[in-house]
């Protein structure tokens, strides 16, 4: 098999491989690795130095000390006054409030389905606790939704403002409602 032959299988594969994401959008973080291997093979073929670390890896930036976390509101009144809190008291550098999403849920054995606004909130990881006791403290619902997901990657000025708006309250060893 010649080397162009090979090649273009490798390549057909990154093709097939895409098209397999359209369907599978939870292999994205797997294929982008697999994808550069055809040209990391091309850059050990031809003796050519590997190329420089992306900006991104040389950000400064820790994976994992930012985190998204997501609280569901039973409208956007309550979503906003939560949003402002957690914001002033630097809980959260920003939260986006995502409007008309609908829940289908079990509840004390009931199939349960309602019109709810989502906090997107933006924070420091170290701050999840703190935040999520504030948010039990506030929130109408017996049992309030507070989940959160490490920021692996992402804008690094933009991950270098969360922390640095989070900072004072990160660095506290405290947080009253």
């Amino acid at each position: 098999m010649s080397w162009g032959r090979s090649s273009a299988i490798l390549f057909g594969a990154g093709a097939t491989l895409l098209l397999s994401l359209l369907w599978m959008p939870a292999l994205l973080p797997v294929a982008s690795r697999l994808l550069l291997l055809p040209r990391a093979l091309l850059t050990m073929a031809s003796g050519s130095p590997p190329s420089q670390p992306s900006p991104a890896l040389s950000s400064g930036y820790v994976p994992g000390t930012v985190s998204a976390a997501f609280v569901t509101c039973p409208n956007e009144r309550v979503a906003k006054e939560i949003a402002r809190a957690v914001v002033e008291k630097r809980l959260a550098a920003c939260v986006n409030l995502i409007p008309q999403i609908t829940s289908i849920y079990e509840w004390k054995g009931e199939l349960e389905e309602d019109n709810e606004v989502l906090m997107m909130i933006k924070t420091r990881s170290s701050l999840v606790p703190a935040l999520t006791d504030y948010v039990r403290s506030v929130h109408p619902y017996e049992v309030a939704e507070v989940i959160a997901l490490p920021v692996e990657q992402g804008n690094s000025p933009y991950l270098h403002w969360v922390r640095q708006v989070t900072e004072s309250v990160a660095d506290s060893s405290t947080v009253l409602p």
